[in-house]
């Protein structure tokens, strides 16, 4: 009975560590701030209720099959080495713009694990799975719908449109410029790509409904649309027309949202850890949330230390590039590490060589990039 909890709980750990970690240092910090009405100030209900509609509706989206179709579609055919590469990278930088990094490798990534064993190409597998993985992270700070870190502090400093993506866009491009070229490397032979099965999209009616409601949902984040109507009207629809969607959302990711804003919030009345942070953001938050992002990750690194500045756009910049670097520095990467690992013949060791040098090398570029930018 006991050994069975024991694996069970090592079991949930291991999917949700961030979940686990957060919700052990909202309790702690609960010492030092007891529970309180204040408590409720904490929370950023339009981030969640936004979080909530757009990962339901890219779940029915995925339901539908639009991707594998999208996929399917545009790899098919005689092609050579160099272009095909250069498709499967280039798939989850787009995409993660519109569907986040986490749905574009969890997409993406088998798909090319099965194209390449299908032309007997592994071994390019660890090189562009790594390759789409850092592909997928800075895509997605195109938008602010990309990741869950660039929509909460879209929200939390009132970013404009317009500004989020004049302040993004150079990173995006030196992102988009350098990964084409990274793909390129590989040998420019000809291959034939044929798949056994054709994907078809399934649920049209459904489909509509989907795109429908991803509109409103974008609506209201680029506030269009007051969020509670965006809210309403996925719930509803699920309720009418999809009710097992519901357990395809990510509750994890909002229950670890809920207790990072608890320990950001108590952390924030500690006045000995409120000065420490402040002093450290003061220099450069850019740089600051960078550097936590390699330790804590960059979702939590922008809800902690986004209660001691008032400069938004470092933050936004900083969370995003730490992105890149170590492989929590955006557990979007540890999806990918984990549909690598379950392959016959798999090389953890080389995958994260690979992965680091990488990873490394791009976050030397666009800091860089973000210093020189800074200095005009």
């Amino acid at each position: 009975m006991a050994a069975g909890a024991k694996q069970k709980a090592i079991g949930f750990f291991r999917r949700e560590p961030v979940l686990v970690i957060s919700f052990v240092c909202a309790a702690a910090s609960m010492a030092f701030v007891p529970p309180s009405e204040a408590y409720g100030a904490y929370f950023d209900w339009k981030v969640l209720s936004l979080l909530f509609c757009l990962m339901a509706v890219v779940a029915g989206l995925q339901e539908c099959n639009v991707f594998a179709v999208f996929c399917q579609r545009l790899l098919t055919g005689r092609k050579r080495m160099g272009l095909l590469s250069l498709i499967l990278v280039l798939l989850p930088f787009f995409a993660s713009m519109l569907i986040t990094n986490d749905v574009a490798l969890i997409t993406f990534v088998p798909f090319t694990i099965v194209v390449l064993s299908m032309i007997q190409r592994r071994q390019y597998l660890i090189y562009l799975i790594v390759l789409q993985t850092i592909a997928a992270n800075l895509g997605s700070m195109a938008a602010p719908v990309g990741n869950p870190q660039s929509l909460f502090l879209y929200e939390k400093f009132h970013l404009s449109a317009g500004g989020y993506f004049r302040l993004m866009l150079p990173f995006v491009l030196a992102s988009l410029v350098c990964l084409a070229a990274a793909a390129l490397l590989v040998k420019n032979e000809t291959i034939q790509v044929e798949f056994s099965a054709r994907e078809t999209i399934k649920h049209p009616k459904k489909l509509c409904l989907f795109c429908g409601l991803f509109a409103l949902s974008l609506l209201g984040v680029f506030r269009a649309l007051p969020y509670p109507w965006a809210l309403g009207a996925v719930v509803i629809a699920l309720l009418l027309w999809d009710r097992p969607l519901f357990a395809r959302i990510d509750y994890g990711l909002l229950l670890t949202f809920l207790c990072f804003f608890v320990f950001a919030g108590n952390m924030g009345n500690i006045g000995e850890v409120r000065e420490f942070l402040n002093s450290l953001l003061e220099r450069s938050a850019m740089l600051t949330s960078l550097l936590a992002s390699q330790v804590i990750s960059n979702v939590p690194a922008a809800v902690l230390l986004s209660g001691f500045t008032q400069d938004g756009q470092g933050l936004l910049v900083g969370t995003n590039l730490g992105g890149l670097g170590t492989l929590i520095a955006s557990l979007a990467s540890l999806i990918s590490f984990r549909y690598y690992l379950r392959l016959e013949g798999a090389k953890p060791l080389r995958y994260l060589g690979v992965f680091t040098g990488l990873n490394l090398a791009g976050l030397a570029v666009l800091t860089s990039l973000a210093l020189c930018l800074s200095l005009w």
